[in-house]
């Protein structure tokens, strides 16, 4: 058995993320025009906006606390005074807070997309795929959650760590072993994350390359009325 945790925990993560890089470059080079959110509030805005804001806020905040939990050391933590237990109970605070968040407002932009048959009409197979696996992604979040207070030595978060360090720091090998003993629904959780890595050049996900992170460095345009002339 080995071999294949070293496969999916060692390898595939890199094959995902080589698919991610290399694949989002040739949609844009080769596909432009699929380069877009494919927006159907024209559609149907009805829960729309209160679906999107919140599914929105919460998957970035998510992402941000994984990134942050990971890939920090944890010398840093230890030179911060947070020991193991705390920032578990922080992890788990935080993120089911924002995962619920996230969930919520998926749940109602999938059953939007299920249901109406306007929407459904201009959804592709990827774009139904890719909500799905969200949502399954956030429950399996949630659920880990709960199988935490179990141990909340932070023993299997320091392995999760090292396993994603690891293959930051390219040793594939060292970051198979490290999650090794890993509860099965935290491996689980850990793959689908990177089958989602992997279908994202394939589906509308691509518009998160395309963030409008300039908007908000612009300069002031001033805006002036059109000054009416008596006739």
């Amino acid at each position: 058995m080995d071999y294949i945790n070293t496969l999916l925990f060692g390898l595939y993560p890199y094959i995902a993320f080589t698919v991610f890089v290399l694949g989002s470059g040739l949609r844009y080079d080769i596909d432009q025009y699929t380069w877009k959110t494919g927006s159907s509030q024209m559609l149907e805005g009805k829960g729309i906006k209160k679906g999107s804001v919140a599914f929105h806020v919460g998957i970035i905040a998510v992402l941000v606390g994984h990134f942050v939990g990971l890939l920090t050391p944890h010398q840093v933590w230890d030179a911060l005074g947070v020991t193991a237990p705390i920032k578990q109970l922080v992890a788990m605070g935080a993120g089911g807070f924002f995962g619920l968040i996230s969930l919520y407002g998926l749940t109602i932009l999938l059953k939007r997309r299920l249901t109406n048959p306007r929407v459904r009409a201009t959804s592709t197979r990827m774009d139904i795929l890719i909500l799905v696996l969200i949502f399954v992604q956030l429950l399996l979040g949630l659920i880990s959650i709960l199988f935490s207070f179990a141990h909340l030595d932070g023993v299997d978060m320091y392995k999760m760590m090292g396993w994603a360090q690891n293959i930051v720091t390219f040793d594939p090998i060292e970051a198979a072993v490290s999650i090794t003993s890993v509860g099965l629904i935290y491996k689980l959780h850990i793959l689908l994350g990177m089958t989602l890595f992997l279908l994202f050049p394939f589906s509308r996900l691509v518009h998160i390359w395309s963030v409008p992170v300039g908007y908000f460095t612009r300069r002031y345009q001033i805006v002036r009325k059109l000054a009416r002339t008596k006739g």
